[in-house]
Formats: structure tokens, sequence, C-alpha cells
């Protein structure tokens, strides 16, 4: 039985695509006599055609994966998409060294390791960008005779 103008009026009617109607295998000889969209309208209020439900997109796999990666799993080559500096702007690295520089000189300053002079000194250094890690500018100030 070919139900494929009842199936495209039905579809006009429910506003869904063509996949999406169903008809009920029961009453496939109902359906097969209806010709109008009135007919077709009929057997949609008496529940012999229905739309089927919109099919979703899971997010399941995603989730999985994003709770993967904050354990710290698949993080390797193969999974990086993006440049060094797209995973961690050049800002931000520099951002976090200068900090903990400068948190590092007035530490020292403070316990007296060094005056005034000399950490202003330092600070300017660090803002140059001459250390890169808080033991390169240490081992600066031990060599250079800087700490008392």
């Amino acid at each position: 039985m070919n139900l494929t103008t009842q199936k495209r009026l039905a579809a006009s009617i429910l506003k869904v695509g063509l996949n999406r109607v169903w008809i009920d295998p029961e009453q496939i000889e109902e359906v097969s006599k209806a010709i109008t969209r009135e007919g077709v309208k009929q057997l949609i209020n008496n529940g012999a055609i229905k739309a089927k439900p919109e099919k979703g997109i899971s997010s399941y796999r995603s989730k999985k994966v994003a709770k993967q990666k904050k354990k710290g799993r698949m993080k390797g080559r193969g999974s990086i998409k993006g440049s060094k500096n797209a995973r961690t702007p050049k800002k931000k690295s520099w951002m976090t060294t200068i900090r903990a520089l400068r948190k590092d000189l007035k530490e020292m300053r403070n316990a007296d390791e060094i005056d005034a002079t000399t950490y202003r000194k330092l600070y300017k250094m660090a803002k140059g960008g001459a250390f890169r890690s808080k033991s390169y500018m240490k081992t600066y100030a031990r060599d250079h005779d800087l700490i008392k």
C-alpha cells in the first residue's frame, strides 16, 4: 500500500519532516482511504497518525571526555589543538612569572636579605625580563653578592 500522499499531507499539517510522521500499522487500511487534508486531520485527531519526537544530541561523550581531562587524562600530543600560546597565552605565563618574582623580592626585602636599593634594582631587572624564574633571580643575586 502506498501511503506517500498521506505521509506528505500529515507532515505538512503537523509541521514536521516526512521521516517524523508515524502511521499506526494496525490502521493502515483507514489511512490509505484518507485522500484529503481533512481526512488526514481526522486521523491525526484519532491517533492513527502522530509526529515522532525530535531526536536530541547526547552530551554523554563530551561530558565523559571533560571529566577525564579534569583528571589530567587525554592531554597528550594527539589531543592538543591550538598552539602553545593559544592554550596558555604569553601574557598569562608572564603574569604568573612576574608575580612570583615580585612576591619573592618583597619577602627578601622584609627578611632583610636585601636592602631597598638592591630590591629596586632587581625589581627593575625582573620587569625587563632578566629572570625566567625565582631560582634564576636568587642565583643572580648570590653571584653578584647582593644578598647580605
